[in-house]
């Protein structure tokens, strides 16, 4: 009774949603191993990939919802495992001054970014995406926000898709900038730590300048990954007073903030055993990429391209106004 009423009908969206994260998997896997590294994350290719399945062949619906529930609940289940790989022991060995820097900056970027996006008539969900997106961690980040405010595939799909090629195009362009300016390595690995989106991303960026440049960048951009926590927590909040709810704020904020920060907690007092981070991490990995899918699979390109112009844009300004404010924290340290 309980299969047929629950899980026989994901299945069939399940079955596709799996073939089209596996073969995001191989096209990064082919691309490392043409060209020797890997420029595009399968996170992209899973949303690249379903979206071109999703405009040409379209989407039966039979498959609905199994698609929906990797969109969502597979999604959050990501979320919590992401929360095993950080922990807060690495805010203490980065300094007060930098951490306040770190959180200065992704609070002034949130609110400049969001306000960059109304300016340029992107809706709300879509700015506060698009903000998300810029000031934290990319692709993590936005993917977080959207089941918390409520976004649109659409948009979660258009804000993701632009601001990953930006995130790209920015790692090539970085390393000219280290060389430019004459950036120390602890000044090139700060900087590099507060603007570029992604985790590895930031390994591709400073890895030309060296071990100390990677180790510098790495921590500040964890530090910045952990204010996806909080912040989601205060969008939560406000969503919730916004529609006026009643509901007490375990059932404001959504269950896998909560187990978020839960995991997070567990990692910091070193309450999971070693054998259990990796596959963890693992398993955290590719049911993101899971997820990504499902969104790919959710939307029509048609329904994205109208939005394109402005989304490059708000994510452009975002990112040059996200530099001029890291620069300014390397000026404030010196």
């Amino acid at each position: 009774m309980f299969f047929n009423s629950h899980l026989k009908p994901i299945l069939p969206g399940l079955a596709v949603t799996i073939l089209v994260a596996l073969a995001a998997k191989l096209a990064e896997h082919a691309e490392r191993m043409l060209f020797g590294r890997g420029w595009v994350e399968s996170l992209v290719f899973a949303i690249l990939i379903g979206v071109v399945m999703r405009s040409v062949f379209g989407l039966a619906p039979r498959y609905i919802a199994g698609v929906r529930f990797c969109a969502k609940t597979v999604l959050e289940i990501a979320i919590v495992l992401l929360g095993a790989s950080i922990s807060a022991q690495a805010i203490g060995s980065a300094g007060g001054g930098l951490v306040a820097a770190i959180i200065a900056v992704v609070c002034i970027s949130l609110f400049v970014s969001y306000h960059i996006g109304r300016a340029l008539g992107l809706s709300n969900h879509l700015s506060m995406l698009v903000a998300c997106g810029n000031s934290i961690c990319g692709n993590s980040a936005i993917a977080a926000t959207a089941p918390v405010i409520e976004a649109q595939s659409d948009d979660v799909a258009a804000s993701i898709s632009f601001t990953a090629v930006l995130g790209v195009l920015f790692v090539f362009v970085l390393p000219m900038l280290h060389a430019g300016l004459g950036l120390s390595a602890t000044q090139y690995g700060i900087f590099s730590g507060l603007t570029v989106y992604a985790v590895p991303q930031v390994l591709a960026a400073t890895a030309p300048a060296g071990t100390l440049a990677v180790q510098v960048g790495t921590l500040v951009k964890l530090i910045r990954v952990l204010m996806l926590g909080p912040v989601i927590f205060a969008l939560a909040v406000i969503g919730g007073r916004a529609r006026e709810t009643k509901l007490p704020i375990a059932q404001v904020v959504p269950w896998f903030i909560i187990g978020f920060i839960a995991m997070m907690g567990a990692c910091s007092f070193d309450l999971i055993p070693d054998i259990a981070r990796a596959p963890i991490k693992t398993t955290s990995s590719f049911l993101t990429i899971l997820a990504m899918a499902a969104l790919g699979l959710s939307v029509d390109i048609r329904n994205v391209l109208h939005v394109g112009g402005r989304v490059v844009m708000a994510a452009l300004l975002s990112l040059m106004f996200l530099c001029a404010l890291s620069g300014l924290v390397l000026v404030v340290l010196a």
